[in-house]
């Protein structure tokens, strides 16, 4: 894949397998086949697929939790374990965790540390994510108390308390309520529109719509298809109809 000067993230024919025990012996399981595609500079773009499709393997990948098996992953032209990336990128996993014991505040803190930041900046970056996620209220609260809303305001808090380029989001709004969802909804769209490129899995194809420019969809571990707005937007089943029946078609050819 031939880089363009905007690329935040590219994927170049990415294959990833994992190993696990069996009766028999140890199987591979194949986890991607051959995955490419960019994100360019200032877009929200979202990732769609079913349970297994290979969703959080990307993310991992992106992040430098994971290697692949094969092909080139690079983030603003570097290796994604380069510690220059690294700085670049704010992650939310699916399961945000924070010692229980602990306020929002410290818990941002020790992220905010181990980003680099100290000092009157540390301090001055906690205070201000802590008013952006909306936490002010529970600040000196401990992670033990935070209901499942509050721990995804903390866990974005920890993505960009460092103040990254590029954030990447698995299942932000995963186990919300209404009122939690639109609150974090606004919170993405706030991101994006103060620069940030926003990478962002969701089961809930509602809110991608909403909220992506692209949607890449997964079937099996493969990029099957890239939906932009205009074509959900013209759709008469939407972004959810195109899902559908690129699923159950397999492929591209399945809508």
């Amino acid at each position: 894949m031939t880089g363009r000067e905007d690329a935040v993230l590219t994927l170049s024919e990415v294959h990833k397998s994992y190993r696990a025990p069996g009766l028999f012996g140890t199987a591979v399981i194949p986890a991607l086949r051959g995955v490419s595609f960019e994100l360019v500079r200032g877009e929200v773009a979202g990732l769609l697929g079913l349970n297994g499709a290979g969703k959080t393997t990307i993310m991992k990948l992106a992040t430098g939790l994971l290697f692949p098996g094969s092909g080139s992953i690079s983030v603003f032209g570097m290796p994604p374990s380069d510690m220059r990336a690294k700085k670049r990128v704010g992650y939310l996993p699916e399961l945000p965790y924070f010692y229980p014991a602990s306020t929002a505040a410290e818990s941002l803190r020790y992220y905010a540390g181990l980003s680099g930041l100290g000092g009157a900046e540390l301090d001055r970056r906690v205070s201000e994510v802590i008013e952006k996620v909306g936490l002010s209220p529970h600040a000196r609260k401990k992670a033990s108390e935070f209901s499942k809303g509050m721990m995804q305001r903390l866990g974005i808090a920890q993505a960009v308390v460092h103040d990254p380029d590029l954030l990447i989001l698995d299942e932000p709004v995963s186990g919300l309520d209404p009122l939690a969802i639109h609150d974090i909804r606004v919170l993405i769209s706030e991101l994006n529109g103060s620069g940030k490129t926003v990478f962002l899995s969701s089961h809930s194809i509602s809110e991608l719509e909403k909220l992506s420019g692209r949607v890449f969809i997964m079937v099996q571990g493969a990029l099957v298809r890239t939906v932009e707005r205009r074509e959900w937007e013209s759709s008469s089943g939407g972004l959810e109809g195109i899902f559908v029946n690129t699923v159950k078609g397999g492929g591209p050819g399945g809508a």
